[in-house]
C-alpha cells in the first residue's frame, strides 16, 4: 500500500527542474510591488530551480526611458511576461508550460 507521502514526494520528485530559466525584475528601490513580485518568485523559485536577476532602473536613464512607471517590469529569458503585477496563477501556468516545452 501507498501512502499518501508517498506519492506526494514522487510527483515532487518527477518535476523538472527550470534551472536554464532567467527572470529579470526591472526594480525601483522603493517600489512595494517590485518587492511583492520579487518575493512571490522566490517562492516559486524554491520548487522549480529557476534563476532570479534584479535591476534597478533608476541606475540607467535609458531603462528608465524604456519602462517609466510600470515597474515591476518581470521578463522571462529576455521576453517580458509581467508588468506591475506579477499574477501568481499565470506565473505557475507559465512554469507548468516552460517544463512540458523541455
Amino acid at each position: 500500500m501507498t501512502t499518501l507521502l508517498s506519492k506526494i514526494w514522487r510527483k515532487v520528485a518527477r518535476r523538472p527542474k527550470l534551472d536554464h530559466l532567467t527572470f529579470t525584475v526591472y526594480t525601483r528601490e522603493q517600489c512595494c510591488c517590485c518587492h511583492k513580485a520579487i518575493d512571490l518568485l522566490t517562492e516559486s523559485r524554491k520548487r522549480h530551480g529557476f534563476r532570479i536577476e534584479t535591476v534597478d532602473v533608476d541606475t540607467d536613464p535609458a531603462l528608465v526611458e524604456a519602462h517609466g512607471l510600470s515597474v515591476p517590469v518581470v521578463t522571462l529569458n529576455g521576453k517580458v511576461r509581467f508588468r506591475g503585477v506579477v499574477n501568481p496563477a499565470l506565473l505557475e501556468r507559465l512554469l507548468t508550460a516552460e517544463s512540458k516545452g523541455d
